[in-house]
């Protein structure tokens, strides 16, 4: 397989990971407390738009390739993040929570669907597209797609108490770029230490934004 074909293959499989265990929440539960000031409804709504950011994303053609892989891309998006985007992040996570509705598995639906059809119809092509970090490969880009979905796929089920391991090769890779990441940003040493039982990480630190 091609480098989009396979990383096209592991965003299909965290995806539809996240909407199974969507599926096992009820409605009734979206109003819990999930992550920071999210509740449940915010936090589904928020790992949704690593769905509706690739059809988004996919529609547009940047000039040039400004991020060169996904690494890069959560160190460039970490830069941008201070107290004014962060608010926008989170707001965005309470919008797409209210877009749910009464029925989200319909909506996560949709919106996984309309992403499959955005890399359909790239007809085998990688092109570069603009996305939060400028310039970007799909290839490059969905596997932070994949790790977002894998991630909080996880905070869905430590919140709720559900069951949940993400695909093997999902999470195989969203480890591969946590690590590559955190050197990205600097904390090399500090997650090699803390993998390797020497110490534990700093309090805070984090290779997402």
């Amino acid at each position: 397989m091609t480098g989009l074909e396979e990383t096209r293959a592991t965003y299909a499989e965290a995806s539809a990971a996240f909407l199974a265990l969507a599926a096992r929440l009820p409605v009734e539960r979206y109003a819990e407390p999930a992550l920071g000031n999210w509740d449940l409804r915010s936090l589904v709504g928020h790992t949704a738009r690593s769905l509706i950011t690739v059809t988004t994303y996919l529609s547009t053609r940047a000039d040039a390739v400004e991020t060169e892989d996904a690494a890069d891309y959560f160190a460039t998006v970490s830069r941008l993040v201070h107290g004014t985007v962060r608010d926008q992040v989170h707001l965005r996570g309470v919008e797409a929570g209210i877009a749910l509705g009464d029925e989200p598995m319909t909506v996560l639906a949709n919106a996984r669907d309309e992403a499959e059809m955005a890399l359909d119809l790239l007809e085998g092509t990688d092109p570069v597209v603009t996305t939060a970090a400028g310039g970007m490969r799909v290839s490059d880009y969905l596997p932070t797609r994949t790790f977002e979905l894998t991630v909080h796929s996880l905070d869905i089920a430590r919140a709720t108490g559900i069951d949940f391991v993400p695909p093997a090769e999902a999470l195989a890779d969203t480890l591969a770029l946590a690590s590559a990441s955190a050197l990205r940003q600097g904390y090399g040493v500090e997650v090699l230490l803390a993998l390797t039982g020497r110490q534990p990480l700093p309090e805070g630190a984090s290779v997402v934004p």
